[in-house]
């Protein structure tokens, strides 16, 4: 497959990725700018080193580099480190051309599948993740858990304390849970 036809494959997935998926799901502009500017900065790369004497290993290397020091700069949800890594993949994957002519594209599409099904909103669409303050310092567990079931109405599944103040009486907590089955129970904490 002709190379300018990769990388125009690779720009319409990246678009894919990024105005199809990321975008209307999560609404977070500033990473919109980072995966498309990743995915093209490492299609460009890669396109130049794969046709030069200087190993696509060298760079590819180089780009990895820069990514963890980006990702290490602010502070990132996991599925946004997954879409990261997506657009990395894409535009990696852009400028190979060795296999048979369907394999790059299918590649980037299994890519945008993947996505698509892991974070789609349906999917565990019962299961939550926040962080609590609770004003109280709790430092036994059971006491912990009904109090954290009876303020979300729900059932938790696991609670990690990450602080708690003695002095001003208070606990930081990481709380995962569920609401039953066909509950229409609305917190403000699930609203937010």
């Amino acid at each position: 497959m002709p190379r300018l036809a990769l990388f125009a494959i690779d720009l319409v997935a990246v678009s894919l990725l990024v105005f199809g998926l990321y975008f209307p799901r999560h609404r977070r502009r500033d990473l919109v700018v980072a995966y498309l500017g990743v995915n093209v900065g490492v299609l460009a790369v890669a396109g130049s080193l794969s046709s030069s004497t200087v190993g696509a290993g060298l760079g590819l290397g180089l780009f990895g580099v820069l990514s963890i020091i980006r990702l290490r700069s602010t502070e990132l949800d996991q599925h946004e480190v997954a879409y990261y890594f997506s657009a990395l993949a894409l535009g990696i994957l852009g400028p190979l051309s060795g296999g048979p002519a369907w394999l790059t594209p299918a590649l980037m599409a299994l890519i945008l599948v993947v996505m698509y099904l892991g974070d789609h909103p349906r999917l565990f669409r019962g299961y939550h993740r926040q962080v609590m303050v609770l004003d109280t310092a709790m430092t036994d567990r059971t006491a912990l858990i009904a109090q954290l079931e009876r303020i979300l109405g729900a059932r938790v599944h696991a609670a990690a304390v990450e602080r708690v103040d003695l002095v001003n009486e208070t606990t930081t907590v990481e709380v995962r849970y569920s609401y039953p089955a066909g509950s229409r129970t609305r917190t403000l904490v699930e609203a937010r």
